[in-house]
Order: C-alpha cells, then sequence, then structure tokens
C-alpha cells in the first residue's frame, strides 16, 4: 500500500473509538502472526488519565539525551496518523508506516477469514508501531495506553517497566462508573516481574494499585513530586529542583507549560532511575537535559503572534482543572475560548471549569461523530458565561475567524476542550499557511 491508501484502510476499520473492542485476544493474535515484534526490544507502558502523554514525551527526551535509540507510540494524532510513531525522536516517514501497515494488514486479513473477527484500528495501529519498532532496532520502546489498560491493545507488548500516572475520572461508559473500578482497569497492566511506578494517586486509586502490587509481588516506587520551584517564566514555563533517594536534579528548566508537569516530570525521573537499575545508562546529564527538551503538541502549546494560541486537550475535569489554573496564574490578557468537546464526556464540570475565564466563549463542534451538539454545549455554557460573549460556530473554521476577529491583538485565543478540535484547527492553520505560501503572501 502507498501511504494515502493505508490510511484510507486503516479509516475503513471504524472510529477509533466507536469501533473500539476491548480484549487482547485479537492483538495477542494479530502479533503472533507478524512473529511477536514485540519480543525484540524493551518496552516501558504508562497508563493513568492525565499526564500520561506528557510523561512518556519527557520520558522519550531522557533516554534519547542518554543515547538510546527510541520508539515512542501516542494516541491520539493531531493532525497526521504518523505523528503516533516516533523513531529516535523523529515522525515516522510515510513510506515507512505505509510499510509496516502492509505487512500488518495482510496478518489481519488473514486472521479474519480465520477467525471472523478483525483487528481494529487502535489494534492494526498498535502493531503498525511495533513492527516499524522492529524494523528501525529501537532499543527501546515507551508505549502510552490507549485507553484503561486490561484489555488495552499495548498491553500486549508485556512491557517489563510500566508506569500509573495520576487517575482520575474519565471514560466511564468504558472503564467503569467509580475511581475504585477505573484504577482497577489501569492497575491491571502490572503483572509480576514488573518495575512499577505510581504518581501520586487520590487514596481509592492509591489502595486498588497496592493490592494489585501485592498480587502480583512486586514493589511499586511511589513518586514525591514535590519539587522546589525556583522560577517560572511568563508564559508558564518552570525552573525546579527535583531531589530523589538516587540524586538530586538542580535549576531543570521544564520544557512543558504548567505546574501539572512538575508531577510528571518527577514520574519521568522515576522511571528514568528505573531504567537505569535495570541496565539502561541514563545519566543525570540527560535526565535534565530531556526534561528541558520534550515536545508534545496540543497540551499547553503555546504559538506567539497578534493574538497569541495556545492550544491544550482539557478533554476531562482534571484537565480542565489543571488549564484553568494555568490560566490563573500565567494568563494576564482577555482570553477567547474556542471550546469543542466529545459528548460522552463530563461537559458540565469542564464548562465550568473554562468558561469562566474567557473574555468571549466560541461554542463548536469538531468533525466527530462523537462530538457534543451545539445546542447542548450552549445550555451547558449559558450560566457560566456573561451573554454577550457567548456565540456559536457550526464549523471549527467558521470559530477561528470569529476568534481573530473579536480577540484584541494583545489576547489570547485558547482552542480546548477536545484533542480532535485543536487537530482540526491545526490542520486548517496548516492549510492556511501553505495558500499564503503559494501566493507569494508568506515567506518560507
Amino acid at each position: 500500500m502507498q501511504f494515502d491508501e493505508a490510511v484510507k484502510y486503516l479509516l475503513s476499520l471504524g472510529h477509533e473509538t466507536l469501533a473500539m473492542k476491548l480484549g487482547l485476544a485479537n492483538v495477542e493474535r494479530l502479533l503472533a502472526a507478524l512473529d511477536q515484534p514485540h519480543r525484540d526490544f524493551p518496552a516501558v507502558q504508562l497508563a493513568g488519565t492525565n499526564g500520561k502523554g506528557s510523561t512518556a514525551a519527557m520520558l522519550d527526551a531522557i533516554t534519547r539525551a542518554a543515547g538510546i535509540r527510541t520508539g515512542l507510540y501516542t494516541s491520539p494524532h493531531l493532525v497526521s496518523i504518523t505523528e503516533r510513531i516516533r523513531l529516535d525522536g523523529e515522525e515516522i516517514a510515510p513510506a515507512d508506516f505505509a510499510r509496516s501497515a502492509t505487512r500488518v494488514r495482510a496478518a489481519a486479513e488473514a486472521l479474519y477469514e480465520e477467525t471472523g473477527a478483525r483487528p481494529t484500528f487502535f489494534e492494526q495501529t498498535t502493531a503498525i508501531a511495533l513492527v516499524a519498532f522492529r524494523e528501525a532496532r529501537v532499543q527501546l520502546a515507551i508505549l502510552e495506553t490507549g485507553l484503561g489498560g486490561r484489555l488495552d491493545a499495548t498491553t500486549a507488548a508485556h512491557a517489563e517497566t510500566v508506569a500509573l500516572t495520576p487517575i482520575a475520572l474519565d471514560h466511564q461508559a468504558y472503564l467503569g462508573s467509580t475511581l475504585t473500578e477505573i484504577a482497577a482497569e489501569k492497575a491491571a497492566i502490572i503483572r509480576a516481574d514488573t518495575s512499577v511506578v505510581v504518581a501520586p494517586q487520590p487514596p481509592e486509586a492509591r489502595a486498588v494499585i497496592l493490592a494489585r502490587c501485592r498480587e502480583c509481588n512486586v514493589t511499586p516506587r511511589f513518586v514525591d513530586a514535590d519539587a522546589r520551584v525556583l522560577a517560572a517564566t511568563t508564559d508558564g514555563q518552570l525552573c525546579a529542583t527535583f531531589q530523589t533517594a538516587q540524586d538530586v536534579y538542580a535549576n531543570v528548566r521544564l520544557a512543558l507549560r504548567g505546574r501539572h508537569q512538575l508531577t510528571n516530570a518527577a514520574v519521568a525521573i522515576a522511571l528514568a532511575e528505573t531504567l537505569r537499575a535495570r541496565g539502561c545508562a541514563i545519566t543525570r546529564a540527560a535526565i535534565i537535559e530531556g526534561l528541558q527538551t520534550a515536545v508534545h503538541p496540543g497540551r499547553l502549546e503555546f504559538r506567539s503572534g497578534a493574538p497569541a494560541l495556545l492550544f491544550d486537550g482539557a478533554h476531562n475535569p482534571a484537565g480542565a482543572e489543571a488549564l484553568r489554573a494555568y490560566f490563573d496564574e500565567f494568563v494576564h490578557v482577555p482570553i477567547t475560548l474556542v471550546f469543542g468537546a466529545m459528548s460522552d464526556k463530563e461537559l458540565d464540570k469542564i464548562i465550568a471549569a473554562l468558561c469562566p475565564v474567557g473574555a468571549h466563549v466560541i461554542l463548536t463542534q469538531p468533525t466527530n461523530p462523537r462530538a457534543a451538539a451545539l445546542d447542548t454545549l450552549k445550555r451547558i455554557a449559558a450560566p457560566h458565561t456573561k451573554a454577550h460573549t457567548l456565540e456559536l460556530a457550526a464549523t471549527p473554521a467558521e470559530a477561528m475567524r470569529r476568534a481573530v476577529a473579536v480577540t484584541p491583538p494583545d489576547g489570547l485565543i485558547c482552542v480546548t476542550g477536545s484533542l480532535y478540535l485543536i487537530g482540526e484547527v491545526q490542520a486548517l492553520l496548516q492549510r492556511q499557511t501553505g495558500q499564503l505560501r503559494e501566493t507569494g503572501q508568506l515567506k518560507a
């Protein structure tokens, strides 16, 4: 398959979430048919509700700074599916993606003929990543769990090192209605003989994790997220000192914005030290360099301009509270919120956290079958927004036109509520930039 054909095939399998089938049987059969690519390298798996993507990005930067050839697998993507797979820090080339996808498709179709069960979009994309990692001869794979943990396709890779980032309520329709149930799904990535790193957790989640560790006869490393903050830039990048039982990491200027990144950095440090104990040559200097160079698009991603742009997923209440805290501490200019979200999210809590800060709020609907309807968003947002500052935009493109029109040059446009919305807006901006270059209105 060519790249475009590979993408078309994967999309034909159904929407990533709506067509999802939790369970490991299909992906395990698929990996077996591909000659178990995950057995060619050690792996780290991260699960949790918030922070797993940022922590994975930090760990990837740390291990690359240490000279370790890495494969990073994250989801979802914003603009191109190739964003999900990074080889030694670089997005996989479309031709390489297509080559791995061709192999996976052939194996998946053979399984379908044999069993009547076709591996899903996420199962096949996970297999594509693992095949690409084997082909690239990575020395370490870093895998962000897609949903939950117990039945997520990434769990079939049997990572030797696992981490649990902060757990909160999200995806209750799939994982359970209580924090205890959700924590049990995520803690199931812990197995016998794994090294386990655990971020600070609510008491209910911590109890579940401890019980799982006792069941598997492993001793977890609980992270102390208390870092000494020394300074902060005006846009929210912190300088802090982290201390562990093994070392001190002084004057670290975190590349990722927001105070919540202190916890993610502490987990990444603990993972790096754990990998060092497993034989990886990771120095203090590499850890500091990685934390200072990590990149994670769509999470407090700032773009300067007049007005400036900020992208942040904030797709659950915990994420929304983190974004609100960032606004309260670091943003002192008029904010225009461009907000769209999925209908299965806790919209009341997300909107209650974010809408009050907006000098202007524009509600829109991403091109996604799960997107919340505009009338639903308006009904929930109205009590939290001044009437004259609230408006609806049928499309993200229209929402951005309105945002630019109503935001003063010294203001900030924040696109938030869903990574799908962010991806759609960023693709729009890329097309506009390309058109300007073609007409000579923008210099390369």
